[in-house]
């Protein structure tokens, strides 16, 4: 993809813009917790979110029609690192892992979150990956504030992640996000404190880090888009739309289990 080059910091009416689209997403999350079990296909997944973000929210779902992407959400199950596409006859099975990576455009402004759901019968290790990998996410999350780097964000995320077992994708990362859905800069989920660029506040990016049970290395199916663990062990991922505030971060698609867990 061509990102722009430079970094768009956004002014305080832009920021009240995109805080209300990644409210509206948290919003499809909380309809999906009452949704998603086992049995349903993700193609059920992928309709009923666009019915809500459309009939609903009165909003865009973002990805349907980006990069010639037919569906309004990534759907990706055990193996599947991202970028799964929804299918009619892809039931989920009571063992199953399932990240759901969903973005929705309010007043021209993108926000873009993804959430694992874990099914009744999942593997004690399955659960145990969901959860560090949630934790990865926020270990890179909470460094955010103006004059940290990127590399501390991805330094702090792999160092987690490796001490847990667990090796960090490294051909996919988070990204700037605004009026487009991918802005400058890429957010890498691997690095070394202090390098790279200095965060500044205004800046709006995602951290969506994916983590694979096993070796790092992955492989694109035949479909061009859904991309696997080449060893076939599981992989996790969470996302969340990070604000840089004058003193810290928010993050823009916080949840309300979240809100309620953090209180």
């Amino acid at each position: 993809m061509n990102l722009p080059k430079k970094v768009t910091i956004k002014t305080a009416a832009e920021i009240a813009y995109m805080r209300h689209s990644g409210q509206l997403l948290a919003k499809v999350f909380a309809m999906l917790d009452e949704f998603i079990e086992a049995g349903v296909s993700t193609m059920q997944i992928n309709d009923v979110v666009e019915d809500y973000i459309v009939n609903t929210l009165n909003a865009r779902p973002a990805s349907k029609g980006q990069y010639d992407y037919q569906y309004c959400l990534n759907t990706s199950i055990n193996e599947e690192v991202c970028h799964g596409m929804p299918a009619t006859d892809r039931y989920l099975n009571r063992s199953d892992i399932i990240n759901v990576d969903i973005t929705l455009e309010k007043n021209g402004f993108i926000a873009d979150s993804s959430k694992m759901y874990v099914m009744q019968d999942a593997g004690r290790e399955a659960k145990k990956l969901v959860k560090d990998t949630y934790a990865a996410m926020w270990c890179g999350i909470n460094v955010v504030k103006p004059g940290a780097t990127l590399g501390d964000i991805g330094y702090a995320i792999a160092k987690h992640a490796r001490s847990e077992g667990y090796t960090v994708v490294r051909e996919y990362c988070g990204h700037g996000i605004g009026r487009q859905m991918h802005e400058a800069p890429n957010v890498l989920h691997y690095g070394k404190q202090g390098e790279g660029m200095a965060l500044q506040s205004g800046m709006t990016f995602t951290i969506e880090p994916m983590i694979n049970q096993g070796k790092v290395k992955i492989k694109t199916k035949k479909d061009g888009w859904t991309v696997v663990t080449k060893d076939k062990k599981l992989s996790a991922q969470w996302e969340h739309t990070i604000l840089v505030t004058q003193t810290g971060f928010e993050v823009l698609t916080l949840r309300d289990e979240e809100l309620k867990a953090k209180s």
